[in-house]
């Protein structure tokens, strides 16, 4: 036990060591715009707050005539109202169906019959007579029918491609719920002007068909046993918290039977300009972008966020175990409560899972079970969320091998970490190796900008 505890006190020495203190200074520009940066920042990041809340990160990279962006919004799955699960991110996926002003070909009509498929959507969640919902159904069906033929498919994408943008998408995980492109620099003002558009409204067009598309994706999750053991394992460490109760994709019941006016409510209070940031990185002008930024973004309103009480989960005081049945070879994941991104008990799991898992070259798993191959494969790694984490192992055992046996692997190498028992450069090597890929991905625009979202 002593040398376990010398060993973690000498990985947290090493991080606090390597962890300089940096001064943030306040500058104002010759245009009255007070940004913050970090003395001897290399990136050279600025970081403006509009009147508004909205935390804008601009940094240069000029080795092309092009600015990434994303725009992150500082929600996702965890916050979906229980009874509605899947609902951020099937919102997500509604952001690409344009406003009132982009993507109808008769905006008053259109919006009559998008009404009337709410009302239904709600008279369907509320009934509970099967052959009544199959009525209701299929009147949502016959009027999502009328109204898609004022829709004009894909004007978003349209709009955004014209430009010259590449790599449009978005992703929702637990906490957030992110925007990309990748755009001309020439072109900053009209992608601007068609994100604030996007931004300023939602309409729930072509609902019904992109709500099946989404009930596609759940249905091939259930085929991925990755994701049902994924599922099982944040059950299990988490049985209160939403990271644990509540799946990006949602619940198969709430996907069929989703409420629109709850999609709305959920973008009124979360997509609000003090709870999203915009970071844009590139061959950019700072004076003139950030003008630009304030000039389409500024218009939006603050807004006070929902108040949401943290819920806590008890200690694990027991080892909970679950089986999941898959046609897929046999595997074993095991996995440990830890704590919130960007502490040191966050930053120690990394480095320990690092201290197992390393480039599948000098790890203590890398050379003591893959290497020898004393098994088909195993890793370790670290997950840290905005509340919580878990530090994760897992090993695929080979034909002739129990999950016992396979087990056993992987808690002599954890008892290995506790003994101290590995070479003493392997630490250093660590820390810098973290360094040296952190700064790797500042040499490309989209390193940097992934980096500071």
């Amino acid at each position: 036990m002593k040398k376990f505890l010398t060993t973690l006190s000498i990985i947290g020495a090493i991080l606090m060591t390597n962890a300089q203190k940096f001064e943030t200074k306040k500058i104002t520009d010759k245009s009255g715009y007070t940004y913050e940066t970090v003395q001897n920042d290399k990136t050279g990041v600025r970081i403006y707050t509009l009147k508004n809340g909205l935390k804008v990160y601009l940094a240069k990279n000029d080795d092309a005539p092009r600015i990434q962006t994303y725009i992150p919004v500082r929600t996702g799955s965890n916050n979906d109202p229980s009874d509605n699960t899947g609902l951020a991110h099937y919102l997500e996926h509604m952001m690409f169906k344009g406003t009132s002003n982009l993507g109808s070909s008769d905006w008053e009509k259109e919006k009559v019959l998008i009404a009337q498929i709410s009302d239904l959507y709600e008279k369907h969640k509320a009934e509970k007579d099967p052959e009544k919902k199959k009525a209701i159904y299929k009147k949502i069906d016959e009027v999502s029918q009328e109204a898609s033929k004022y829709a004009i498919a894909n004007e978003y994408d349209k709009a955004i491609s014209s430009l010259g943008a590449t790599g449009t998408n978005a992703h929702t995980w637990l906490d957030e719920t992110v925007y990309k492109n990748n755009i001309p620099n020439n072109e900053l003002e009209k992608w601007l002007k068609v994100e604030k558009e996007r931004f300023s409204e939602l309409v729930l067009r072509l609902f019904h068909t992109e709500l099946e598309a989404v009930y596609e994706e759940y249905n091939r999750a259930q085929d991925n046993d990755s994701r049902l053991v994924n599922y099982e394992l944040m059950d299990a460490l988490f049985p209160k918290h939403p990271n644990g109760q509540q799946t990006t994709i949602g619940k198969s019941e709430h996907l069929k039977n989703p409420s629109m006016v709850a999609i709305h409510k959920y973008f009124d209070e979360y997509y609000v300009p003090n709870n999203y940031a915009m970071v844009l990185v590139g061959d950019l002008d700072f004076d003139k972008t950030i003008k630009l930024v304030d000039e389409y973004f500024g218009t939006f309103k603050f807004k006070e966020l929902p108040m949401k009480k943290m819920v806590s989960e008890e200690p694990m005081t027991k080892i909970v175990e679950r089986t999941v049945k898959s046609p897929s070879a046999p595997r074993l994941q095991m996995a440990w409560r830890t704590d919130s991104y960007g502490t040191q008990e966050a930053r120690l799991a990394d480095l320990v899972a690092n201290i197992l898992t390393n480039s599948g070259e000098s790890g203590l798993i890398d050379l003591n079970i893959n290497q020898k191959q004393k098994a088909l494969r195993a890793l370790a790694y670290e997950s840290a969320f905005k509340n919580y984490g878990a530090f994760s192992m897992v090993i695929v055992p080979k034909n002739n091998q129990t999950l016992d046996d396979a087990k056993k692997l992987l808690l002599e190498q954890i008892d290995l970490v506790k003994k101290g028992d590995f070479p003493d450069w392997l630490i250093p090597a660590i820390v810098n190796d973290m360094k040296i890929q952190r700064m790797k991905s500042y040499e490309t625009a989209d390193g940097l900008a992934t980096q500071l979202y």
